[in-house]
């Protein structure tokens, strides 16, 4: 995410110099680069922000001993 977040400030750096520049094609090519990077960085804090829990499960103890079917008793 902090990468993205560079990237984005370079874009509005480049995106100021195009404007000055006139440079119509560039801007609206930076415009559309800039969207997209609000896009993946919005969703990027989303997922961050969601709770992260991971379920191990309950082992199989029988099939974890090597037994396939349970022991008869006699």
């Amino acid at each position: 995410m902090p990468r993205l977040q560079e990237i984005r400030s370079n874009l509005v750096d480049h995106l100021q110099e195009a404007k000055d520049q006139g440079w119509l094609g560039e801007v609206a090519a930076i415009e559309t680069t800039m969207a997209a990077t609000t896009q993946k960085l919005e969703a990027m804090r989303e997922l961050a922000a969601q709770p992260s829990t991971v379920n191990p499960g309950m082992p199989d103890l029988l099939t974890t001993a090597g037994r396939l079917t349970p022991v008869r008793e006699e």
